[in-house]
């Protein structure tokens, strides 16, 4: 995908999936900056550390100051997350919380944070990840599911928000991701089957082009083999 000189952010950089996105987006000639919770492991001006994207403030100064970093904006890809499995009975209540705050309000908070960038260019692009598990969750998945199925609606109802100013908006449904984390928790599984990190930035790759401009409110499966 020819995304030359794009300015691009990938909001929850950090970790597998996210790494992967913003290798994929630089290898397309997109300028990326990354916005993560963690603090980089070592100097990077595109590398905004230490922010918790779920708190409106915090996201609002962070998006601001890596568009002034890349010299305008063009695309969004909310990356952040977090996975638990927890059955109602025997669950945390707060895992509701806390799923709802990492998965859904994040995206929330880093999205209006950057509309007033991409309304005032009159084009741009938002793509979020998703989850195939929100049509329908498997027992102990309740609170990741609902907090995706989330997602879900954001995006359907942002996408209708914004067609009129020139932005898409677009969600990725991945099921298991082939990441290490995963491999630990299920190291019994066929990890051949699951969908790999890669797929996933290629396709979003693929949305941030001009071939996607006419795709919004899409919420699109990418499950491997599972």
């Amino acid at each position: 995908m020819n995304l030359s000189g794009k300015p691009c952010i990938v909001a929850g950089g950090v970790g597998a999936l996210g790494t992967a996105v913003a290798a994929r987006l630089r290898s397309d000639g997109a300028r990326v900056a990354v916005l993560a919770r963690a603090s980089p492991a070592q100097a990077d001006d595109m590398m905004f550390g230490g922010v918790d994207l779920s708190d409106p403030a915090a996201a609002r100064s962070a998006v601001n100051a890596a568009v002034v970093k890349l010299g305008g904006l063009y695309a969004l890809i909310n990356v952040a997350g977090a996975f638990r499995w927890e059955t109602v009975a025997d669950g945390d209540v707060a895992t509701w919380d806390l799923l709802y705050s990492t998965n859904l309000k994040t995206a929330v908070c880093t999205s209006k944070a950057t509309l007033p960038h991409l309304i005032a260019n009159g084009a741009g692009r938002i793509v979020n990840i998703g989850a195939a598990s929100a049509a329908k969750a498997a027992t102990g998945m309740g609170a990741y599911a609902a907090s995706k199925a989330g997602v879900a609606k954001l995006t359907e109802a942002l996408a209708e928000e914004v067609k009129a100013n020139g932005i898409t908006v677009n969600a990725v449904l991945p099921s298991i991701i082939d990441t290490g984390a995963n491999r630990g928790e299920m190291p019994d599984a066929d990890f051949s089957k699951w969908v790999k990190p890669e797929a996933i930035a290629e396709l979003i790759a693929f949305l941030l082009s001009d071939a996607a401009g006419a795709i919004t409110g899409a919420l699109i499966p990418i499950s491997g083999r599972v």
